[in-house]
């Protein structure tokens, strides 16, 4: 049990942040693009990113600590197979992209959005949907890993 319950709190986690990004990159955005006007459609973004990454700073979280957690109890380091230190690898460069998009990029496409800089905030949510789907293809590569890695 000790291995059980972190591995289902981790792969919940990562099932939320990267499907998450997938309904954000293949769903909410085009309909937003779609069906709104530059002014409403990145409010309705940044508010809709606002909350969603408030779920994904939890998430990030805890795929750290649970994914240590899972490392500790399969005897550390030295005793894990390849695919938990690629998977590891790939989970701080995209955690590290998060941090840019929430510390930097977000805080940009809010204070544009809050004055009504509209060419400005359309310019950040540009480099948000960039960078998000740097990640949403780098999370697909860790499930690969974590799935097809295990026969080998």
């Amino acid at each position: 049990m000790s291995y059980l319950a972190p591995l289902f709190i981790h792969l919940l986690c990562a099932a939320f942040w990267v499907g998450g990004m997938a309904v954000m990159h293949f769903a909410v955005r085009p309909a937003a693009v779609a069906t709104l006007e530059p002014p409403l459609r990145l409010r309705m973004m940044a508010a809709t990113l606002r909350r969603f990454f408030v779920g994904v700073d939890a998430s990030v979280t805890l795929l750290f600590v649970t994914g240590f957690a899972m490392i500790l109890a399969t005897g550390g380091f030295r005793a894990v197979h390849w695919r938990v230190e690629a998977m590891m690898g790939i989970a701080l460069v995209m955690a590290a992209v998060y941090v840019y998009i929430r510390a930097s990029v977000f805080r940009a496409l809010r204070r544009a959005v809050d004055e009504s800089a509209w060419p400005v905030a359309a310019a950040r949510l540009n480099t948000v949907r960039q960078l998000v789907t740097l990640n949403l293809a780098l999370g697909v590569v860790v499930f690969g890993v974590a799935v097809i890695g295990r026969g080998g």
